[in-house]
């Protein structure tokens, strides 16, 4: 398992999914806590949590401090949690990837990713897919959770979460995150796991967390998602350009992306939503197809969960 959390709440869902492994004499794993050699702070400072976006949305990440895995590890499987960072896979992550460990340690072997946030993750994926078929790894399982709450109040919460460390809920909305029982229901993923390795199941190419209600797509966000990831894409590079993570210069042009955003949000989200909302029956037969090319490969049915939930 290889994994990076800046809130913690990933570290718990890895946690859940460990245990069952763990528990059982028959499976040895190893965690491997990912430290980037410039840590991310937490809470983040809002200009810091900004100043983050060009690197991340460009997938140009800071460099890693020494791994414990050299890369000529055998592993049976792989379970890769991951976050998502301004629409693209968190900087750690990417930059293990692009790690010439990964090449070696991932060639060949199948992969478990497990995404924990917000709600817009399906462009992240894709790019994560891209990163790990560079590396020549066979993605079988993709498990996703996102945060309960209406997406207008998360719009609120999250960032009080990542700026002031605040969980808890406030305005009548409900808490950041995700809920308890989310995280642990997450063990029903270990004890399939379990029962796969056992079978020797990971072996081929079929996914081993089907039927257990792993991921639900919203097609409906893709989008907002390109949208979202070409602001963050072309308003990067003019930053970058500037300067790298940190420079001084760089902050001007941050306060303007912000209040370029803020506009954005204010004036034309509310026209894109409801012109999508007024479009969306004639796009309904697309909509089904985007959603179930993001639910593969383990989907959202449910007719296994009695034999894994508790």
């Amino acid at each position: 398992m290889i994994q990076y959390s800046q809130t913690g709440q990933l570290d718990r869902v890895a946690g859940q999914i460990a245990a069952p492994l763990r528990a059982d004499p028959g499976i040895e794993l190893h965690v491997e806590t990912l430290r980037p050699l410039q840590s991310f702070p937490w809470p983040w400072p809002f200009l810091t949590f900004f100043d983050a976006f060009p690197e991340s949305a460009h997938m140009k990440p800071g460099p890693l401090a020494p791994l414990t895995l050299t890369g000529d590890e055998d592993f049976d499987l792989v379970i890769l949690p991951y976050q998502v960072w301004f629409l693209a896979p968190a900087q750690p992550i990417a930059a293990f990837l692009q790690h010439p460990v990964a090449a070696r340690l991932l060639k060949g072997k199948p992969v478990v990713t497990v995404i924990a946030c917000r709600n817009m993750w399906l462009l992240a994926h894709e790019k994560l897919k891209g990163l790990l078929a560079a590396t020549g790894a066979r993605l079988i399982d993709n498990v996703v959770l996102t945060d309960p709450g209406p997406t207008l109040a998360t719009f609120f919460t999250t960032p009080a979460w990542l700026i002031w460390g605040r969980k808890r809920g406030f305005w009548g909305m409900p808490d950041a995150g995700l809920s308890e029982e989310q995280i642990r229901r997450c063990s029903r993923f270990g004890r399939a796991l379990r029962d796969a390795l056992h079978a020797g199941k990971e072996q081929g190419d079929a996914p081993l967390l089907a039927g257990l209600g792993a991921v639900r797509a919203d097609a409906r966000l893709l989008v907002s998602e390109k949208a979202g990831t070409r602001s963050f894409y072309l308003w990067g590079k003019l930053i970058m350009a500037a300067g790298g993570p940190g420079a001084a210069v760089r902050k001007p042009l941050l306060l303007l992306y912000v209040l370029f955003l803020l506009a954005l949000i204010v004036t034309v989200v509310p026209v894109s939503l409801t012109l999508q909302a007024l479009l969306r029956p004639l796009f309904r037969g697309w909509l089904t197809k985007m959603t179930a090319q993001f639910e593969r490969p383990s989907g959202s049915a449910t007719d296994r969960l009695p034999l894994y939930d508790d």
